[in-house]
């Protein structure tokens, strides 16, 4: 299970690996493995549209089971079906890293993290190294960038 401390705790690592970086400011959204919104955070001058962003790449990993990159390059792939997932999901998944899954060894997937406002590799690294900082195992492991 995903505690709001846990979650809370997460979203505000992300945005000190964004400060650390000097990234754009960004937004965090984690959600719980069912795909329900726990925690919500939007930095001063990230734009109004960076929390459905943040959402639809968290989204998208929970519903596919693999990062927002993975479903990037599903997307990029194989059009047809990202076309039909799109409407299937009612817009809400966003094909860009930035959505990570969030795991334990006890209980498996537990939710995801997705991120907005800089760059996408940017994004994505935030939330890995935020979801090592606070003890959880994201699916991918390692930026790819």
């Amino acid at each position: 299970m995903l505690s709001f401390e846990t979650a809370h705790n997460l979203a505000n690592a992300v945005l000190r690996e964004g400060r650390r970086r000097n990234s754009s400011p960004l937004t965090v959204a984690v959600l719980d493995a069912g795909g329900h919104p726990v925690v919500l955070l939007r930095e001063d001058g990230a734009g109004f549209i960076r929390p459905d962003i943040a959402s639809g790449k968290a989204w998208g990993a929970l519903g596919l089971g693999f990062s927002s990159r993975g479903v990037a390059s599903v997307a990029a792939r194989v059009p047809a079906f990202f076309t039909a997932l799109t409407v299937a999901a009612e817009g809400r998944v966003f094909p860009a890293p930035g959505g990570v899954l969030l795991r334990t060894p006890a209980d498996g997937v537990v939710g995801a993290v997705g991120v907005s406002g800089d760059s996408s590799d940017v994004d994505e690294a935030c939330a890995i190294a935020a979801a090592l900082e606070v003890g959880l195992a994201p699916e991918p492991f390692e930026p790819s960038a």
